[in-house]
């Protein structure tokens, strides 16, 4: 099956008529046909499929149990409304690749696997990466029983909702210790390659990112007969952050974006008691992190005071910076150099993935696809078919020259 019957079929999964973005959120029904697709490719292909004790989904062409295996895939799931290419690029690419090697008659000495990492962008549950978390031991099994979605639904009861068993989730060093080295193809979420004219690039590491809870508690009141004098509103307080977020981060060469809000009572007419907002922040390095969290907090508590109003922060989660392994990485430009024609650069980036969380378990690295408008998130993400055909082609030399070594 080539690349575009592929892209094609998997398309109209969980996509809004409304907004024209996807809605593919984890253990939902959207969600389970993307997985369905995902088994119909890998049995397709003749490949040995298994579900993980986490959820993850793994194909295999060659027996697992021997080790060194060379992984590659991305996930399926998307943010609210999120575009096409984030994440179901790098699944889609790797089963092209496959193909693709199988069509060069490329003989693969050490055995090749697939994955679709559940849960990947943390829409519905407020944490991202929960399925790699889970496997590479990043996130406990206490931590995960308290994952609730906004209905308050938990992530065991999700998943048993799914016909997926619970019981078992936790860290999987089994796994992990057959992987010999992971490899990840995504769209670009920024400019780079197209700013500077490649289709294909190499990551060379994810910066520090982490999400923070900021709750401004006021006092409720009539929004008409309530003087301004005499109110404890938190949202002026909250607004003065978002502002406060955008300055700081200007001055530290970061970005920072509130980005969800949660009102209470949440009335026209009414003066907010509780204003939620949640700060995502991420900086080319620790230290440019921590100055601009803080000063965004300090801000926060002074704006707070000053409106009478009661500050609590907590930090809800945190990835620091991943330097993704040199000797791969280098392998990877390396192998990729042997075609003249193509030329990649490498580059950092500020967008969290599964590749990140697994680096500290095992090798990992990230092919990048050209984004000509750098958007994502959204419905416009985009990438032309012959870039993305690119990156199949790119990802094909990547697992050949790794797998017959």
């Amino acid at each position: 099956m080539s690349f575009h019957s592929m892209w094609a079929e998997l398309l109209p999964v969980g996509r809004s008529s409304a907004s024209g973005g996807y809605r593919r959120y984890a253990w939902t029904g959207a969600d389970a046909d993307c997985r369905a697709w995902f088994r119909q490719q890998a049995e397709a292909r003749g490949l040995a499929y298994e579900v993980d004790r986490n959820g993850n989904q793994w194909a295999w062409l060659g027996d697992p149990a021997a080790g060194n295996a060379v992984v590659t895939g991305s996930h399926l799931d998307s943010v609210p409304d999120g575009g096409a290419f984030d994440g179901p690029l790098g699944v889609v690419s790797a089963f092209a690749a496959l193909d693709e090697l199988r069509g060069r008659g490329a003989r693969l000495t050490r055995p090749l696997g697939i994955v679709n990492f559940g849960d990947e962008e943390g829409a519905r549950f407020g944490l991202a990466c929960v399925g790699s978390r889970l496997t590479a031991g990043a996130l406990t099994v206490e931590q995960a029983h308290r994952l609730t979605d906004g209905d308050g639904v938990t992530l065991p009861q999700a998943m048993e909702a799914a016909g997926y068993d619970p019981e078992g989730i936790g860290p999987d060093p089994e796994r992990l210790a057959r992987i010999g080295a992971f490899v990840e193809l995504h769209v670009e979420q920024g400019r780079a390659l197209d700013l500077s004219g490649d289709r294909v690039g190499i990551a060379s590491a994810i910066w520090p990112h982490g999400r923070w809870r900021f709750d401004f508690r006021g006092e409720a009141n009539h929004a008409g007969t309530t003087r301004l004098a005499d109110r404890r509103d938190p949202m002026p307080s909250y607004a003065e952050t978002v502002l406060a977020a955008r300055r700081e981060a200007e001055l530290a060469g970061a970005v920072a974006t509130f980005g969800k809000i949660a009102v209470e009572p949440n009335g026209v007419n009414a003066i907010p008691s509780l204003v939620r907002g949640w700060l995502d922040s991420r900086a080319a390095d620790q230290a440019s992190l921590d100055t601009v969290v803080t000063a965004i907090e300090k801000a926060a508590r002074e704006y707070a005071a000053a409106h009478g109003v009661d500050l609590t922060v907590e930090r809800e989660s945190f990835t620091p910076v991943v330097e993704f392994d040199h000797a791969l990485r280098d392998e990877l430009a390396l192998i990729l150099s042997s075609d003249t024609e193509l030329r990649v650069p490498v580059l950092g980036t500020g967008a969290g993935h599964d590749a990140g969380i697994l680096s500290g378990r095992v090798p990992t690295a990230m092919l990048f696809v050209r984004n000509p408008t750098g958007v994502s998130h959204s419905p416009a993400e985009h990438a032309t078919e012959d870039d993305c055909v690119a990156g199949v082609s790119a990802l094909a030399d990547v697992l050949e020259g790794l797998a017959r070594t």
